[in-house]
């Protein structure tokens, strides 16, 4: 069965997109620790991060760096943490989340955003890509 990732790639369920290649996604978390929190996936649905080839592993994570400069541009912030964590969907993924207190990485604490925030936010990040 196809995880929530895949069915985003392939159009089935909506996502707030940032950026897009033929082998990488990155969207915006709809249930963010922070405003701004990213998800950089790549295309092909592997569970584990340590899964992928090497070339896709780099690859994912030079995607990532790319996403997370313009994401620290946008967003006011004293820098995006990254975390690999993996358990709540198989599909290896990336989060990039905005920083100003250590308790926005310990996904806890949510924050709540309308439609309109996450547009705009996808805007402010894409104009720096």
């Amino acid at each position: 069965m196809s995880s929530v990732f895949t069915k985003i790639i392939n159009g089935e369920i909506p996502a707030y997109k940032i950026a897009e290649n033929d082998r990488f996604l990155a969207f915006l978390d709809v249930n963010p620790n922070a405003k701004g929190h990213t998800l950089c996936i790549p295309k092909q649905e592997i569970n584990k991060i340590f899964d992928l080839n090497e070339d896709l592993y780099l690859d994912l994570m030079q995607f990532s760096r790319k996403i997370a400069i313009a994401l620290e541009k946008a967003i006011d912030c004293k820098r995006v943490g990254m975390a690999v964590i993996g358990l709540e969907v198989p599909h290896c993924h990336v989060h990039l989340i905005p920083l100003n207190e250590m308790d926005e990485m310990r996904f806890e604490k949510k924050v709540k955003l309308e439609k309109v925030d996450f547009e705009n936010i996808v805007k402010e990040i894409q104009q720096y890509l």
